[in-house]
C-alpha cells in the first residue's frame, strides 16, 4: 500500500510543463468576449424607459436585486465555509437528515395540496432517503476523516481561500453581465417599441439563441468552479509531499493559482465546454417541454442530458485534480486519474461521496435565505414591477439560484479538497506518512475500518 513505483516519483511527482489544451481557452474568451458585446450593445437599450427611447420595459431593477443579493450570498457562503470547517462531522450528519427531511416535507405539501401521485412519489423517496441514511451512516467517519485532512491542507494554506473566494466575485460580475446581454437580446429579438408603448413578440421561441445563451452560461459558471477545483488540488498535493512550502499566502498558494490561470487553463475549459454543452441541450429541452413543444420527446431528452451531464462531471471532478497536482492535459488526467482507481480496486470508494451532500446542504439553505431576501425586495421596492405575473415567485427563484449558485462555488473549497486527499491517498501514502504521520494513521484506521485492506 505505500509503495510509490519508480514511474510515479520521476513521472507523476514532477509537473508537466506547458500549456494544455490552448484552444478550448481561447473559446471561453471569445464567449466572454461577445456576451460582453451583446451587453454593450443590445444590453443598454433593455435597462434604459421607453421614454428614453429604450426598452418598453425597465430590467434594471432586476440587475439592482442580483448585485444585493449576490453580495449577501457571499456573505452566507463565507459562513457556511467556516461551519463545515468547525464542524465536518457534525455537518455530515445533519445532510443526511436534511435529505430524508426534505423528502418527507415534499410528500405532506403534496398530500396537503391534493396531489396524490406527487405524495406517492414524496413517500417514496422518503424511503429511499431513509435507508440510504440508514446505509452510509457507518461510513460517516471515513468521510469525516478524509473532509478532516483536506481542512487541514487549507488552513495550513489559508490565503488558498482568498483565491476561492476570486471566483465567485467574478461569477457575481459574469451574472450580471450575461444578464444585461440575455434582456438586450430577448428585447431585440421578441420586443418592438410602439409610441403607445405597446410590445409585440417575434413568433416562436428562439431556440437558437436561447441555446448559445444557455451555452455561455453554463460555460463560464463551469470554468469558474472547476478552477477552485484545480487551484485547491494544487495547494493540497503541495502541502501533501512538500510542507516546507506551507504558508498563508505561500508558494504553493500562488503557484497554484498561478498554474490555473494559464498553463493548466485550458484544460479546464475543455472538461468544462463538455459539461456546459450538455447542461445548455437539457436547459433548452426543458424549456421546450415547458412552451408544449417537442412533447414528449423534449421529455426524454431532458432525463438523457440530465444523466449524461451526470456522467461527465464525475469524470471532470477527478480528472481535474490530476490537472491542478500535476498539470496533465484533461483527457490525459481522465485516463490516468481512472486507471490509478483501478489498479487499487477503489471503484466503490471514490463512489462514496457524502462530502457532496454537504455542499448541497450548505448551498440550499443559502439559496432559500436570498429567495426570502429577493421576496423582500420585491414587496419592498419596485425593482420587479416589470414581471407581468408572480413576482414574488420570480424574485425567490432569482434569488434561491443566485444563493446556490455562489454558495456552491465557494464550498467546492471543500469537495476538491477531499477529491485532491483521495487521490493522493491512492497516488502518495508514503508522503503522507512522512510528512503527517498522525493524519496517516488516523486515515489508514478510518478507511480500513469501512474498507478492509484498502490500503
Amino acid at each position: 500500500g505505500d509503495h510509490v513505483s519508480p514511474q510515479q516519483q520521476a513521472g507523476q511527482s514532477e509537473r508537466k510543463p506547458g500549456c494544455k489544451d490552448p484552444i478550448f481557452a481561447v473559446l471561453f474568451y471569445v464567449n466572454v468576449a461577445a456576451i460582453i458585446g451583446i451587453a454593450a450593445t443590445m444590453g443598454k437599450d433593455a435597462l434604459t424607459s421607453f421614454a428614453d427611447g429604450g426598452s418598453i420595459y425597465d430590467y434594471s431593477g432586476f440587475i439592482y436585486a442580483s448585485v444585493i443579493i449576490s453580495l449577501a450570498s457571499l456573505v452566507f457562503a463565507g459562513i457556511s465555509l467556516l461551519i463545515v470547517m468547525k464542524f465536518p462531522e457534525t455537518v455530515i450528519k445533519i445532510s443526511l437528515v436534511f435529505v430524508v427531511v426534505l423528502a418527507l416535507v415534499w410528500a405532506l405539501i403534496a398530500f396537503a395540496s391534493g396531489s396524490m401521485i406527487g405524495g406517492i412519489i414524496g413517500l417514496l423517496f422518503f424511503g429511499l432517503s431513509v435507508w440510504y441514511a440508514k446505509a452510509v451512516w457507518s461510513r460517516i467517519p471515513f468521510a469525516a476523516c478524509n473532509l478532516s485532512c483536506a481542512i487541514s491542507a487549507i488552513r495550513a494554506n489559508f490565503g488558498v481561500v482568498l483565491f476561492a473566494y476570486l471566483f465567485p466575485i467574478l461569477g457575481i460580475f459574469w451574472v450580471i453581465i450575461w444578464l444585461v446581454a440575455f434582456l438586450g437580446l430577448y428585447d431585440s429579438i421578441y420586443t418592438t417599441g410602439a409610441a403607445d408603448g405597446s410590445s409585440s413578440s417575434g413568433g416562436g421561441v428562439a431556440y437558437g439563441y436561447l441555446f448559445l445563451m444557455f451555452l455561455s452560461m453554463f460555460f463560464t459558471e463551469q470554468v469558474l468552479e472547476n478552477s477552485v477545483q484545480c487551484t485547491i488540488s494544487g495547494v493540497v498535493g503541495t502541502w501533501w509531499i512538500a510542507p516546507q512550502d506551507n504558508g498563508f499566502c505561500s508558494g504553493a498558494v500562488c503557484g497554484s493559482f498561478v498554474r490555473t490561470v494559464t498553463t493548466s487553463f485550458g484544460s479546464i475549459c475543455f472538461g468544462s465546454l463538455l459539461v456546459a454543452i450538455i447542461r445548455a441541450l437539457e436547459s433548452l429541452a426543458r424549456s421546450a417541454q415547458e412552451n408544449g413543444d417537442a412533447g414528449i420527446l423534449a421529455c426524454i431528452a431532458e432525463c438523457i442530458l440530465s444523466c449524461l451531464a451526470g456522467l461527465v462531471e464525475y469524470f471532470n471532478k477527478w480528472a481535474f485534480v490530476y490537472v491542478g497536482v500535476y498539470g496533465y492535459g484533461y483527457l490525459e488526467a481522465g485516463k490516468n486519474v481512472i486507471q490509478l482507481f483501478k489498479n487499487r480496486g477503489w471503484e466503490a470508494i471514490i463512489a462514496d461521496d457524502l462530502v457532496g451532500n454537504v455542499v448541497a446542504l450548505m448551498s440550499f439553505v443559502t439559496g432559500g435565505f436570498m429567495g426570502g431576501i429577493a421576496v423582500l425586495l420585491e414587496s419592498n421596492t419596485n425593482w420587479f414591477a416589470s414581471v407581468p405575473s408572480d413576482a414574488p415567485i420570480f424574485a425567490f427563484i432569482l434569488g434561491f439560484i443566485l444563493g446556490t449558485a455562489i454558495t456552491a462555488i465557494l464550498l467546492s473549497t471543500m469537495a476538491s479538497g477531499v477529491n485532491a486527499v483521495i487521490v493522493m491517498f491512492a497516488d502518495a501514502p508514503a508522503e503522507l506518512e512522512r510528512n503527517y504521520p498522525e493524519i496517516s494513521r488516523d486515515m489508514r484506521a478510518k478507511w480500513n475500518e469501512v474498507y478492509p485492506g484498502s490500503v
